[in-house]
């Protein structure tokens, strides 16, 4: 099998337009759930539902046992801190031995591993032994399996459904994923004002059981062989020298870095509008989460539907987004800004499907793990990075200012890493009127032609 760019499994991107190529009227919509028709990946589809749904009671558990035990919200962001930090310190290596490894037995791993952490940290609770360090190493070790887990899944994903059924396949696991937040949460609170918080550890523990046994059961014959990445020196330098000779591959993930580290922190935002702007309490709070939920569900079916990921469609619904915060900080009623939650969903799930859907099709298999990896860390990593920026500027000049200027700060990346990729392309930004209506899009420049913008009639 070719390693190279433009190898079967992953097609190389149209390199005469780094924006996508021009419409193709031939390219059909997918059904939405067209790749639920393959087997393997139906299994780890309804796998992944159960697991989702734990891992979200999970956080929800954690939070409260850690505050709980210690009456600190410093703590909490301590336990978060844990969890995220082994992401950014070993992301990139992770992606190295995704890339040596075989990505189902390497699944069977992490996901074991996650399942013990879980009902460890049930048995504690359960029996009353707990103590808040047990928590801090809990958290972190579930950190430790991401670094293998995140980018293995990622690129699992392809070798189930193939290129053509990519899209779909990874815009319904974000579907899934927000479906369980819908969920997850809500069965917690029941539970651990039921019969406790040790019981949702266990939930989460057990519901591993069936992603694990979703692997076991897959047919290997009907996988997508990949070759994998010989064991060598200095494989984390050429998997960074390969992303950064790719402007496809390194605008994108630099865009997202930007749209994850200063307009994804909701967690800042949302509560303090909840009490500083609206003085709502955390009902308002978690009904800003709900829909928000609501919305990218949404965004991730139509994402599911959509036949192709296109770099444009990225920039365009980064732009949008960025857009609609700034849109969003300045209603003045409180169920105005509950129902700008909706969209904002929708376009932030479309930037992060499509992103993630485009990134993976334009990687060489061989290298695939290492660019998902660098990809989860700029994404992930990004909002523990930006909090605290976030936050300062929310509680010096307020939650209006703090979301209109990650709203600003995003759609400006957007609007310059477009036209990057559009000048790369050998593009032009055309204006003018179409139907009485007022028309801009990207156009091949032709030879010779000095680099502008044009206004057409």
């Amino acid at each position: 099998m070719s390693t190279g760019p433009g190898a079967h499994s992953a097609p190389g991107p149209d390199t005469t337009d780094p924006l996508t190529a021009p419409h193709d009227r031939t390219t059909r919509k997918s059904s939405m759930f067209s790749s639920l028709k393959i087997r393997n990946y139906r299994l780890f589809f309804m796998g992944q539902v159960v697991s989702n749904i734990g891992t979200w009671m999970q956080r929800i558990a954690q939070d409260w046992l850690v505050l709980s035990l210690t009456g600190s919200a410093t703590a909490v962001g301590v336990t978060t801190a844990l969890q995220f930090l082994p992401m950014l310190l070993f992301g990139l290596y992770g992606g190295v031995l995704v890339d040596r490894l075989p990505k189902r037995p390497a699944l069977l791993v992490t996901q074991t591993s996650m399942a013990v952490t879980g009902l460890a940290l049930a048995l504690l609770t359960i029996t009353g032994h707990v103590e808040v360090w047990h928590v801090y190493v809990a958290a972190f070790a579930v950190g430790l399996a991401t670094v293998v887990d995140n980018p293995a899944r990622q690129s699992f994903v392809s070798e189930m459904v193939g290129p053509g059924q990519l899209q779909n396949a990874v815009s319904l696991n974000s579907a899934n994923f927000q479906s369980a937040r819908l969920i997850g949460p809500a069965v917690a609170g029941l539970l651990i004002t039921g019969v406790g918080t040790g019981w949702a550890f266990l939930f989460n523990g057990l519901s591993f059981i069936a992603p694990i046994t979703g692997l076991l059961l897959m047919r290997a014959r009907e996988l997508h062989a990949v070759e994998r990445a010989p064991r060598s020196k200095g494989q984390l330098r050429e998997g960074l020298r390969y992303v950064a000779g790719r402007p496809d591959l390194i605008w994108p993930i630099i865009l997202v870095g930007f749209v994850g580290t200063f307009a994804f922190n909701f967690p800042v935002y949302l509560s303090a509008f909840a009490d500083d702007v609206f003085h709502a309490g955390a009902g308002a709070y978690s009904l800003f989460n709900t829909l928000m939920a609501v919305g990218s569900v949404t965004g991730a079916l139509i994402a599911a539907r959509r036949g192709r990921a296109r770099l444009r469609v990225l920039s365009t619904a980064a732009v949008v987004f960025g857009a609609l915060e700034i849109v969003t900080a300045l209603t003045p009623a409180l169920w105005i800004f509950a129902l700008m939650m909706i969209p904002l969903g929708i376009f932030g799930m479309t930037v992060n499907v499509t992103a993630n859907t485009n990134i993976q099709m334009s990687t060489d298999p061989a290298m695939r793990g290492r660019v998902m990896s660098l990809y989860m860390m700029v994404f992930l990593g990004g909002s523990p990075v930006g909090a605290p920026i976030v936050g300062w500027i929310t509680d010096t000049y307020g939650a209006r200012v703090g979301l209109a200027t990650g709203g600003a700060i995003a759609a400006l990346a957007a609007v310059v890493i477009g036209l990057i990729l559009a000048r790369v392309g050998g593009l032009r930004l055309a204006v003018g009127w179409h139907r009485g209506h007022p028309r801009v899009r990207f156009v091949p420049r032709e030879e010779g032609e000095p680099e502008r913008v044009a206004v057409a009639a």
